[in-house]
């Protein structure tokens, strides 16, 4: 893996965003946002992001404008080479970039910081009260906010000081399909953690075509995880709430006709309903990525039969 960075000229936003209040001096603070042909959402979110002092735009050789993006916005480029198996994106990242601050931020590129958002950081890092920060985000998907379907809260350790913080180890076999990227590892982090009030918005799923995209890669990863998931045990430095829910899924993943199950819990019990035609397809969706994860678990079956147990012609 090679380390290549950049220094480039910032340039100014005319977006409504930037005329709200944000910290009037530079945040001491190092951000990661990970891509790969990410051009049309880094417009939206580097922007975002001129509070903090150093921003690393971390790519994996993308083919759009990306780097010319992260050049109009003065971000640092580092290319990343994966070797197929580990490390993924960001625990290299955490190992290798000079950051000159030791509270790092990882923002992906889907998602925005907005002003009230950084003012929070900028102020409660200064505080010494605790050694990272859990963020919520707020979900959009087909031009609304979905406020239910058990995605009212999705809480993720993405603030802290980057010598204590790794992203959990679960490396890819070679060849996955799962991506160089750390999508639903979480960070184990040894020191306090507390919460942030203030939200990230996350505009994750802009089209349908998107959610079919990302879901089809995680699905994979969820079918190759499928036994480390079932009997592996918890990681204790993922915190109390992200044990509970490995303890869960370790429960959920043993239940029969899981697609159906899903789609009751976010519509109906998690009141998805309430969230109009949005909250339905996106509901359907995450009952479609379930069977999917269930389908490619059972094609990782019958393929390894297949394999050991040869036909003769």
């Amino acid at each position: 893996m090679t380390l290549l960075t950049r220094n480039l000229k910032p340039s100014h936003s005319t977006s409504a965003a930037n005329d709200e209040p944000r910290p009037s001096t530079k945040t001491k603070i190092s951000v990661i946002v990970p891509v790969k042909n990410e051009a049309d959402n880094l417009r939206r979110c580097l922007p975002a992001l001129a509070w903090a002092d150093e921003v690393f735009v971390l790519d994996s050789q993308s083919t759009d404008a990306t780097n010319a993006v992260a050049q109009e916005h003065g971000a640092t480029v580092v290319q990343f080479q994966f070797n197929g198996y580990y490390p993924k994106k960001k625990n290299w990242a955490l190992e290798n970039v000079p950051f000159r601050h030791e509270w790092v931020l990882i923002v992906d590129a889907d998602e925005v910081v907005p002003p009230a958002l950084a003012m929070e950081i900028t102020r409660r890092i200064a505080s010494d009260e605790a050694d990272g920060f859990y963020l919520n985000m707020k979900y959009y998907f087909l031009g609304r906010r979905i406020q239910h379907c058990g995605y009212n809260e999705c809480w993720n350790l993405r603030l802290f000081r980057h010598k204590l913080g790794r992203y959990e180890r679960i490396p890819a076999a070679p060849g996955s399909p799962a991506g160089d990227n750390e999508a639903h590892e979480h960070v184990e982090l040894q020191g306090r953690v507390l919460k942030l009030r203030e939200e990230l918005d996350h505009h994750a799923y802009p089209t349908i075509s998107t959610f079919v995209e990302k879901h089809d890669r995680y699905s994979a990863w969820e079918a190759e995880n499928y036994d480390r998931f079932l009997n592996a045990p918890i990681p204790k430095g993922i915190g109390a709430s992200k044990r509970i829910k490995r303890i869960l899924k370790k429960l959920y993943l043993r239940l029969p006709f899981r697609p159906a199950i899903r789609f009751l819990y976010t519509y109906v019990l998690r009141l998805g309903f309430l969230d109009g035609r949005p909250g339905l397809i996106f509901c359907l969706l995450l009952s479609y990525y379930d069977f999917l994860c269930v389908a490619k678990r059972y094609e990782r079956q019958v393929t390894r039969s297949d394999s050991q147990n040869p036909q003769l012609d």
